[in-house]
C-alpha cells in the first residue's frame, strides 16, 4: 500500500498538478497539507472522479489538511486533542480496514513557529507536546499507524543543504529537534531515514534566491511509522521531480510502501 504526504501549498491553485500527480503516482492514500480552503470549496468532484474518497479539515486562506483514499473510511477524526481553544486546521486522522486489520493514517501540518521568542514558537512546542501525548495513546492500540505530514522540523544538520542558515529559525531550534526526537522515541520509525542515511535529500526548496536551481533544500516532510507499520515497510522515496513542474508547490511528495496483505 502506497501512502504519500504532500504539502500542496494551495489545492485550488494547484488542482492541475494534484490531478496529474494522483494519476502518475497513484497513491492508495494521499495526505495533503496547506490545502488553504474551507471544506466546501475543496475540489472534491475532480478528485473523486479519479476513484478517491475525500475527507478534509479545512480553513479559509491558510492551513488545512486532507486525506484522499482509494479505501473507504471507517472513521475520521478532525483536530488534535488537548486544546479546545485551538481553531487551526492542522490534523486529520483516518481509519481504514486492510487484510491485516485496522490502519490509522494522520495528515498533519505542524506549526512553523517563527519568529522565535513569540507566541508562535510557544504554540509550536505546545502543539508538539499534544501530538506526543496523542501518539502515545494511539501506539497502545498496537496497530499500523502512519503520522504523515509537514512537520516544519529539520531533524539533523544533514537534513539541510546549508544548516548554518537555519540556526535562528524555529524549524532548527534545539527545542524543536528535541520534541521531534521525543515523539520518535515513543517507538516510531522515520521512514526515509530507515532506508537511507545519505545527505542531500530534501523535501522543500524555497521559491526565493534560486533555492531549487541550487538544490538549497531542507527535509521537513516526514512519515513516522508505528512498530506495526515499520515492520511492513517495503520502501520509502521522495518524488523530487514534482518540484520542477510548472507552478509547483515548494514541497514535494514523500512516499512509503507498506506490505499490508494478509500472510
Amino acid at each position: 500500500m502506497k501512502i504519500v504526504t504532500w504539502n500542496i501549498n494551495g489545492v485550488r491553485a494547484r488542482i492541475g498538478n494534484l490531478l496529474h500527480w494522483l494519476q502518475e503516482s497513484a497513491p492508495d492514500i494521499a495526505c495533503l497539507q496547506e490545502i488553504k480552503t474551507v471544506d466546501e470549496q475543496f475540489p472534491r468532484a475532480e478528485v473523486e472522479a479519479l476513484g478517491y474518497h475525500v475527507e478534509t479539515h479545512g480553513q479559509k486562506g491558510f492551513n488545512g489538511v486532507a486525506l484522499l483514499s482509494k479505501l473507504p473510511f471507517d472513521e475520521v477524526n478532525r483536530g488534535l486533542p488537548g486544546d479546545d481553544g485551538d481553531e487551526q486546521a492542522r490534523f486529520i486522522e483516518g481509519v481504514f480496514s486492510t487484510p491485516i486489520g485496522a490502519l490509522r493514517v494522520v495528515s498533519l501540518y505542524l506549526p512553523n513557529g517563527n519568529p522565535i521568542g513569540t507566541e508562535k514558537f510557544s504554540y509550536k512546542l505546545s502543539w508538539m507536546q499534544r501530538l506526543e501525548r496523542w501518539a502515545a495513546g494511539r501506539l497502545a492500540f498496537e496497530e499500523p499507524l502512519v503520522l504523515a505530514g509537514d512537520y516544519n522540523v529539520i531533524p539533523e544538520p544533514a537534513d539541510a543543504r546549508r544548516p548554518e542558515e537555519w540556526v535562528n529559525d524555529a524549524l532548527f531550534q534545539p527545542e524543536t529537534r528535541q520534541a521531534f526526537r521525543r515523539l520518535s522515541h515513543l517507538g516510531f520509525t522515520e521512514a526515509v531515514r530507515a532506508v537511507t542515511d545519505s545527505p542531500g535529500i530534501y523535501t522543500f526548496w524555497d521559491y526565493q534566491a534560486g533555492a531549487w536551481q541550487k538544490n538549497n533544500g531542507i527535509r521537513i516532510d516526514h512519515l513516522l511509522l508505528s512498530p506495526e507499520a515499520a515492520n511492513r515497510l517495503s520502501s520509502a522515496s521522495i518524488e523530487k521531480h514534482v518540484r520542477a513542474w510548472e507552478k509547483p508547490s515548494d514541497h514535494v511528495p514523500v512516499a512509503v510502501d507498506l506490505a499490508l496483505e494478509a500472510a
